[in-house]
């Protein structure tokens, strides 16, 4: 591969997805199909592939979830436990998937194949149409800001391709969605197993006039979806090199949250609230005239002010909220239920802090949508909205405003367990 080929690559767009639907949906067994139509597998990967269908049994077709299913347990049961990342590319495009399991317990798993995601991929049996788990991951998506939603209506060769099947679920979960905020949801006949409608158009269902779902992921506008108007720059790490040639340099490294910094931006420093200019931006390539999120680069600055890890840096005119008390919704990840007036350490964004939760308002009925109000009692894998007052000053906005500056992580001092992902309203 040449230099400009090489360069190319690496410049190519960058998309994020999680699969998620209910168990047996298909979820591993359209990954298979995506990369196996895509030409995205090694020849030692399919022979392995194949050698371990043939030890199944089966009727001689090829499994390709086991391309995806890489736990002796989820391939002794034909499901998915835990999460599993896949890194393909097109010509177009380069892909990250996070197959995440469809069983109501490993809830905590969808919300962490699905914390990063661009966009989601929600299968529906074409058999069963829309279960308690699509109204459950669909929530979740929403939950989680993700702005693209496919909905594949999979396993459309068992019902015989019907066009009336596909049109029923789709009013459904139109139904359904218009009570979430997801700006972009689109719905797709498939046939996984078959590969009808994933990388190739399908014969048997010309009376879809839609794009296929790699022609989906391909060309899905994810550009906008940053936030590219508030300013946000957690510092990760101040850059002193103490060399002859660097003697005075002192820089800012992080990544950009949110916003365009440039070159003679006047900013604030949170939590001192002093103002300074940008002197520089540097990367690992050399100097930039403006940085955007995600980049990651160092920040100088005009004047000498006391900045360090876990300080924010905005502009003096759009500054993020500055609280010790945060109103979020939860998913919570132990195996221990939420203590009222329990202590857990905080990570947000490059800060860290310790709180105690102040109040549990509701739980979520994540089927229905409906506020639980009457029971307090968070388990593993419940959606709850709770209080919290954290020991220092957190830099935050709403997490539909800013995913990163609006998501934060309970963690157990005693364990180093993470129990709980917030999202902050």
């Amino acid at each position: 591969m040449s230099e400009t080929t090489t360069a190319g690559y690496l410049d190519m767009e960058l998309l994020r997805f999680t699969t998620a639907g209910s168990v047996d949906d298909g979820k591993s067994t359209l990954i298979g199909r995506l990369l196996y139509d895509s030409k995205a597998i090694f020849q030692d990967q399919m022979e392995a592939v194949e050698k371990a269908s043939k030890k199944m049994g089966g009727d001689g077709e090829v499994n390709l979830a086991l391309l995806t299913d890489g736990l002796r347990s989820e391939r002794e049961q034909g499901i998915t436990i835990d999460v599993a990342y896949r890194y393909f590319a097109t010509p177009k495009r380069k892909f990250i998937i996070a197959d995440t399991p469809g069983h109501i317990q490993y809830t905590r798993n969808m919300v962490t194949g699905a914390s990063t995601a661009n966009l989601a991929i929600i299968l529906v049996d074409a058999r069963h149409g829309m279960v308690e788990q699509t109204c459950r991951h669909s929530f979740i998506a929403s939950l989680l800001g993700i702005k693209h939603v496919v909905y594949c209506i999979n396993k459309m060769d068992l019902v015989d391709y019907s066009q009336e099947k596909y049109e029923q679920i789709k009013s459904d979960l139109e139904d359904f969605t218009a009570k979430l905020e997801i700006s972009d949801i689109r719905y797709i006949p498939i046939s996984a197993l078959l590969g009808d409608n994933v990388v190739d158009r399908s014969k048997k269902m010309d009376w879809f006039e839609g794009a296929t779902l790699l022609y989906t992921l391909e060309s899905v506008h994810i550009g906008s979806d940053e936030n590219h108007v508030d300013v946000r720059f957690p510092v990760q790490y101040v850059v002193r090199p103490q060399t002859k040639e660097y003697h005075d340099y002192r820089g800012y490294a992080g990544r950009v949250a949110g916003g365009i910094l440039k070159k003679g931006d006047e900013v604030t420093v949170f939590p001192s609230g002093f103002n300074s200019k940008i002197a520089k931006i540097d990367t690992m390539d050399g100097e930039i005239e403006e940085a955007f999120p995600p980049m990651s680069c160092t920040i100088l600055l005009e004047d000498d002010i006391d900045v360090s890890r876990g300080d924010m840096i905005s502009r003096v005119n759009n500054q993020p909220r500055v609280e010790q008390d945060h109103d979020l919704m939860v998913c919570w990840m132990s195996q221990r239920p939420i203590q009222l007036n329990g202590k857990y350490a905080v990570k947000h964004t490059s800060r860290d802090a310790r709180c105690i939760v102040k109040e549990i308002r509701y739980k979520v009925d994540i089927n229905t949508l409906h506020k639980i109000e009457d029971d307090k009692n968070i388990q593993m894998n419940d959606i709850a909205r709770i209080v919290i007052r954290t020991t220092v000053p957190l830099f935050t906005d709403r997490y539909l405003r800013n995913r990163h500056t609006g998501s934060l992580v309970l963690i157990d001092e005693a364990t180093n367990e993470t129990v709980g992902a917030g999202m902050l309203i």
